[in-house]
């Protein structure tokens, strides 16, 4: 297994508590993040590194006074308050240390089983594997027939389209293709997809993204009914 995950925690979240740092917003008593780096922990995963930004002393702060698995250490790097994800990430090598890395995003969270994400990624040889997903759409559609009529609707129903779920498998030389402007999600993957050096693993379990309130408060209901999907049986 791995042994090092790098969380990307910079984000500001004013879409969700307002001045408090978006990883630290709460689920079940608990920051978000917690959530995200525990599932990492509980598949073997030993070191994590938080690659922090804004407030970033708030949330050192916190990581420092948090309860973490015996075994597992915590690291954070004050990465730049207004860094993209690329330079964060860039910005944290020293820290991730050499060789291969998890890394994903510090407001996700998945019932994805790391063992399989290595083995996908290893079997094709890829220099980045990311999950995929496909999310739930927040809103019904309507189902058409060949003139338009309307002949029903459907609730809530999941996306046709893959995206980004975070959940990446790295190897070092992905760092080569960042630069401390960079935005991971495009120039560095992008170029590695045009080179065919990105694999995608698809995950059709559970996923989730705390991006608004709505979403925060989703979560926490789930956690309160004591099933929450991403909690290690």
């Amino acid at each position: 297994m791995v042994e090092t995950v790098a969380i990307l925690c910079g984000g500001r979240g004013t879409r969700l508590a307002g001045e408090l740092p978006k990883p630290l917003v709460e689920v079940g008593g608990r920051p978000i993040v917690w959530h995200v780096a525990s599932i990492f922990a509980a598949q073997g995963v030993r070191r994590i590194v938080l690659l922090t930004g804004y407030r970033a002393a708030l949330v050192a702060e916190w990581a420092a006074s948090a309860a973490w698995p015996a075994g597992v250490t915590v690291t954070c790097v004050d990465t730049g308050e207004d860094t993209p994800t690329g330079g964060r990430v860039l910005a944290a090598a020293e820290a991730i240390g050499p060789g291969r890395f998890f890394l994903t995003y510090g407001d996700g969270v998945a019932d994805v089983a790391l063992a399989s994400l290595l083995a996908a990624h290893e079997a094709a040889s890829a220099l980045a594997t990311m999950t995929v997903v496909r999310p739930e759409l927040p809103f019904g559609v309507a189902v058409l027939d060949g003139g338009d009529r309307v002949t029903g609707f459907r609730e809530k129903p999941v996306a046709d389209a893959w995206v980004n779920g975070g959940f990446l498998v790295l190897e070092p030389e992905v760092l080569g293709y960042l630069a401390p402007d960079a935005v991971l999600e495009r120039g560095p993957l992008e170029r590695l997809a045009a080179e065919g050096r990105l694999q995608a693993f698809r995950h059709a379990g559970f996923w989730a993204c705390m991006d608004t309130h709505k979403d925060a408060l989703a979560l926490n209901a789930l956690w309160e009914s004591g099933r929450a999907p991403w909690v290690a049986k």
